[in-house]
């Protein structure tokens, strides 16, 4: 604990029986350990808000994630992106009525939130190949408003419990949105 302090030239040694600062290093020292307890403060704070969101989640983890727009009734197709290559892992929670995107298990406020009930369609998506030969799972939720998140991992276990969970949460049927199944 002695080491995170920074007196320059105050040895602290075992047998020494009694340092003398002077007001400035006292002050010095306070300030170091009033920022010391307002970031331990704020750690606590961030542990005890992924400790709650992960005891009153459906389901959590990381995947990659990616965003596309679906043509709704009456509108041109959007550009076919699918080559593009902007996978971004994002850390992903059902709670409550909500899907809630972060950027890191440990962000306090989430990147992006879809209501459940705004969800029309999920289902499986064709596996990717990366550049290191890793086949990538994937699969996709669509919005009513025709926003469709592609979401992938490595694990197919993992692919399969998210899509069985949305199915349930968003109370679509069993079919629903099964365009192509994992390979």
């Amino acid at each position: 604990m002695m080491k995170l302090f920074s007196l320059k030239g105050r040895p602290w040694k075992a047998d020494q029986e009694k340092v003398v600062l002077s007001a400035v290093e006292v002050q010095s020292l306070r300030s170091e350990i009033a920022d010391l307890e307002e970031r331990e403060s704020h750690y606590k704070a961030r542990l005890e808000h992924i400790d709650e969101m992960l005891k009153s989640s459906r389901i959590s983890g990381y995947l990659s994630l990616r965003r596309r727009w679906e043509a709704l009734p009456g509108e041109t197709p959007p550009i076919d992106d699918a080559d593009v290559n902007d996978w971004a892992p994002r850390f992903v929670v059902i709670q409550g009525s909500c899907i809630y995107l972060y950027v890191m298990a440990t962000d306090l406020s989430p990147q992006d939130s879809t209501f459940i009930s705004d969800v029309v369609e999920v289902g499986p998506l064709p596996c990717v190949k990366q550049e290191d030969n890793e086949t990538r799972y994937c699969f996709y939720i669509l919005t009513r408003t025709g926003l469709k998140y592609e979401c992938s991992s490595t694990s197919r276990i993992q692919i399969e419990s998210w899509l069985a969970a949305l199915k349930v949460d968003c109370k679509l049927r069993p079919g629903s949105g099964d365009r192509s199944s994992p390979e």
